[in-house]
């Protein structure tokens, strides 16, 4: 078949949750992506911030075909080393105390947000509890992750949502402040926030925030699926700040394709929340999903994934800053390490569509951002080369 029957067939059969571009991809090398085809595309969007090091890395490759051969799944009834390894690892890197292996970012969200309900339960001898989340925030599509993500758009047709949840003002502490009451359980919000347009939060704001937490006996937790993972320079984004959070969720890049999440917590926390019974998943922290994790922490490591993410994210922002001031258009440019947005005038999704057709492969955030998100392996003249491909582009400016 040809890629236009592909497509017909694929939209025969699968539920219309996406709006695709027509676009059928078949396979990967390094930071290439390649269609059906044949063409070759630079990949700067890298699944959603998800191959971190790309694609076909035999040493990865090697490594989930090994447990393949050995055994994927067993149930969480019993104990597997491939999963003990890899939360060794996650916590090693984190600093946090305990985490639990889930399937999504959304499930990690979930887990979360039953955690800190649960703790508070624990603590007060009652339920009734709330949650502060942040406008223009994304935690996921599932009824609890959807309850928090501060976006009508997403919310309007599934509501009534989860009871109990007010929206602050993402980098405004007094609107945070207002909205605490003896009711309030856990803040929750992005370091960086990423589909609401790659915010990053500010020092002040951070530090506020955990101050307000620590105040109150309110439990912090930081969502870092997009932002973690190394993308930022630090393994994790808030590791810039020195701000530790009660909670962290994480996924991405975690697992760099197998379908894998988690949530992270402190000891105080782990005490007195989630017990027997309270929680579970039928695939989550399977021997597969073990090893995957196991070997991207690992090559992370060995590899100083972040000091290559800041050396070449260096570079990546001053040919930024050179192409907002060439076109007028662009406004502005923020984000942190290799996960940085362009503020545009034009219409964004156009833009993507047109890179395409240059060969390069670049997402949006929010209704006015070009999102950069690509493999944390790129080098100075992949940014290079995407440079020029976009310039082209806008070049046309038939937007």
């Amino acid at each position: 078949m040809n890629k236009q029957e592909y497509i017909e067939e694929e939209e025969k059969v699968l539920l219309h949750t996406y709006n695709r571009f027509p676009l059928v991809l078949d396979h990967g090398e390094g930071v290439y992506l390649y269609d059906t085809d044949g063409k070759e595309y630079l990949d700067f969007a890298a699944g959603i911030a998800v191959q971190a090091f790309g694609y076909n890395n035999k040493e990865y490759n090697d490594a989930i075909k090994a447990q393949i051969d050995k055994v994927m799944h067993t149930s969480n009834l019993y104990y597997n080393v491939p999963v003990m390894e890899a939360a060794k690892r996650v916590l090693k890197v984190s600093g946090m105390d305990r985490v639990f292996f889930t399937n999504s970012g959304t499930e990690a969200i979930e887990g979360a947000l039953k955690a800190a309900k649960k703790y508070a339960y624990t603590r007060d001898g009652h339920a009734g509890h709330e949650v502060i989340a942040m406008q223009h925030s994304f935690h996921g599509r599932s009824l609890g992750a959807l309850s928090v993500t501060g976006n009508a758009h997403y919310q309007e047709p599934f509501e009534p949502l989860l009871p109990g949840i007010h929206f602050a003002e993402f980098n405004n502490l007094d609107s945070v402040a207002k909205l605490i009451n003896e009711k309030t359980c856990a803040i929750i919000m992005e370091t960086v926030q990423g589909e609401g347009g790659i915010y990053p939060a500010t020092q002040e704001f951070l530090e506020g925030v955990r101050a307000l937490c620590d105040e109150h006996d309110i439990l912090l937790i930081l969502d870092e699926i997009q932002c973690g993972m190394g993308r930022t320079g630090e393994m994790f984004a808030w590791q810039h700040y020195g701000v530790k959070p009660d909670i962290m969720t994480s996924a991405k890049a975690l697992g760099c394709g197998v379908p894998v999440g988690a949530f992270l917590m402190t000891q105080r926390v782990a005490d007195m929340s989630l017990a027997p019974g309270d929680h579970g998943t039928t695939y989550g922290g399977n021997p597969f999903i073990g090893a995957a994790v196991n070997k991207v922490l690992e090559m992370m490591e060995r590899d100083h994934i972040t000091d290559h993410v800041k050396e070449v994210s260096a570079y990546l922002e001053e040919k930024l800053d050179e192409i907002v001031t060439k076109y007028d258009f662009l406004t502005a440019h923020r984000g942190m390490g290799l996960m940085q947005g362009i503020v545009c005038e034009k219409p964004v999704g156009k833009i993507a569509a047109k890179a395409l057709e240059e060969g390069l492969i670049i997402i949006t955030a929010g209704t006015d951002v070009i999102r950069l998100v690509p493999p944390l392996i790129i080098e100075k003249k992949h940014v290079d080369e995407m440079i020029a491909k976009l310039e082209k582009v806008l070049d046309e400016n038939h937007f």
